[in-house]
């Protein structure tokens, strides 16, 4: 099981009311909603492995060279953690080396790579995996890495944890008519505002999903371009061949890495805190009892 970690703890952070406090008055609602997210996903899923994806760097530079507007508008203004900071709630960010501490506290696997957001350790990690794989985020744009045929699927919240559309091909083809690998083209050609990707104007949801079923893929669409025989109507085939250029690059910005060099780390999920005496430092200093035993109890089982 591979969590998108910032996702889940934004769910959770924006899902559990602020009035969630540790003893000195500081909201711990993201953290409380993490570990108790957590320990709903073991205890419903009993997942052998469990890593904790996160963003070492969330807007990577290599995507940025590519397609400057990539989550531009993300960007906070000039702080002391620099220009190029991800604008995120005044009571969210100190809540987030918390929950970095509980999680090493657990002895979950927590990963991140520098130059490399969590979709690109995910998308890593499943590339390498052996077995089925669970991938819980609340990001569309993991459906690319939907596969029946190696037991890979998305379990995207709905309303918590406790809901979960189970997404597997079937899922997608009814919904967008693509399989995973389709999605990411799709994702290319209708564009994501909340990324910054442009797309090809004019080319929405479902007109890029009609061009694949017909063409197959992003280079069948563009061969279909160049072939004055194909089907495309003049005004697709102009937007098309216009956007060239924002196709050639889109690709390895918009599908996920899967050559991360990753470090070494144990994915085993623990049978218990690995380090007890943190953990009930946590619980003191933050108020955060009750996840953390609701935690420990699913681990147990």
């Amino acid at each position: 099981m591979l969590l998108d970690t910032a996702s889940l703890y934004f769910r959770a952070y924006f899902g559990v009311p602020e009035s969630v406090k540790a003893p000195d008055g500081t909201p711990v609602n993201a953290v409380r909603g993490l570990l108790d997210m957590i320990a709903r996903l073991v205890s419903d899923h009993h997942p052998d492995d469990l890593v904790a994806c996160m963003d070492a760097d969330w807007r990577p530079h290599w995507r940025v060279d590519l397609i400057p507007s990539y989550k531009a508008h993300r960007v906070a203004e000039e702080t002391e953690t620099g220009p190029d900071a991800e604008e995120v709630p005044d009571t969210l960010a100190p809540q987030v080396p918390v929950i970095e501490a509980a999680l090493d506290a657990f002895g979950i696997a927590r990963v991140g790579v520098p130059g490399y957001e969590a979709d690109d350790v995910i998308g890593t990690l499943t590339a390498r995996a052996t077995g089925p794989v669970d991938i819980v985020t609340g990001d569309r744009d993991l459906y690319q890495l939907v596969d029946d045929a190696r037991g890979r699927r998305v379990l995207y919240p709905v309303k918590g944890v406790g809901t979960l559309q189970l997404t597997d091909e079937a899922v997608l083809r009814e919904k967008y008519g693509v399989d995973g690998p389709g999605y990411a083209d799709l994702a290319l050609l209708r564009g994501d505002p909340s990324d910054g990707l442009p797309g090809v104007p004019g080319i929405g949801e479902k007109t890029a999903a009609k061009l694949l079923a017909a063409y197959g893929d992003l280079a069948g669409i563009m061969a279909a371009v160049d072939d004055p025989a194909s089907g495309l109507t003049p005004a697709q085939r102009r937007r098309l061949d216009e956007s060239r250029p924002y196709i050639a690059v889109a690709p390895k910005v918009v599908r996920v890495a899967t050559d991360v060099p990753l470090p070494a780390f144990d994915p085993a999920l623990p049978a218990a805190p690995a380090h007890p005496e943190v953990v009930d430092a946590l619980v003191h200093r933050w108020g955060i009892g009750g996840a953390v035993g609701r935690l420990s109890a699913s681990l147990r089982r």
